[in-house]
């Protein structure tokens, strides 16, 4: 049995090319880019996927993995994969950073732990909300949903010299910055009060200066910033909800899907 060079070249294209759209995006997408998943296990699940998807796709472009239109195409791929990853990402991103801020608030900056997902140090309070974030993201089947979306991307983004528009990386852009904005709605009603409460004890000190605002004050404002998170829970767990839905939504249109 003999196998001609362009046959072979068109099997090994055939599942190579899903493989890099689908390894880029779990290498930066959320629980499946965690540093606590092994590379062995992404890698292991981005060849499954291949595999799946690979019988379904249209005839692959018949292009040298080594040559030059071989490195535009796998660069197209990447960007794709990263693009779909990295949207979903910033979610997380925004909840850190409100998180950091509501901790510098409540004298909680300095308390910091391994943050899974992106490996760094953060506040206990931007952990919490990361791992408040990961099950409402698990609840509402976001993972299953994001693999959909990264399968059907290759009917209606097929593989070729060309990927994402520009318009799409400025609308990427505009998400960054929007996202940026909505951690500070987040942290806003925290650190509003917690800035009240900062004013009020300065009254105090200012009226009894023996008052020891370092040994009064701390407390107050750490045991005000636990229940102001508190109380802001439910509002928190909606607001979760509609920014995944809008990165969700985001990535569709990035695939045209």
């Amino acid at each position: 049995m003999t196998f001609a060079a362009d046959d072979i070249l068109l099997w090994v294209g055939a599942i190579m090319w899903p493989f890099v759209r689908i390894s880029a995006m779990l290498l930066v997408a959320p629980i499946f880019g965690g540093r606590n998943v092994s590379a062995r296990v992404r890698l292991g699940l981005a060849l499954l996927l291949a595999l799946i998807v690979a019988p379904d796709l249209e005839p692959v472009p018949e292009i040298d993995p080594l040559s030059l239109d071989g490195l535009v195409v796998a660069i197209h791929q990447v960007i794709v994969g990263i693009a779909m990853g990295f949207v979903v990402q910033i979610v997380f991103a925004a909840l850190v950073l409100a998180g950091e801020s509501i901790a510098l608030s409540m004298g909680l900056g300095f308390a910091s732990a391994m943050d899974p997902v992106s490996g760094i140090q953060v506040p206990m309070v931007s952990q919490f909300y990361t791992i408040l974030a990961t099950l409402i993201f698990l609840a509402l089947n976001g993972h299953l949903i994001l693999l959909e979306l990264l399968l059907r991307s290759f009917q209606t983004l097929p593989i070729a010299a060309s990927g994402i528009s520009t318009d799409d990386l400025w609308a990427v852009v505009r998400f960054v910055s929007g996202m940026y904005s909505s951690a500070l709605l987040v942290a806003l009603p925290a650190v509003a009060s917690l800035l009240l409460i900062n004013i009020s004890m300065g009254v105090v000190t200012r009226a009894a200066p023996q008052l020891n605002i370092f040994a009064v004050g701390f407390p107050v404002t750490l045991l005000a910033g636990l229940i102001i998170i508190v109380l802001t829970l439910p509002q928190l767990s909606v607001r979760v909800g509609e920014l995944l839905w809008l990165a969700v939504r985001l990535v569709r249109q990035l695939v045209g899907a």
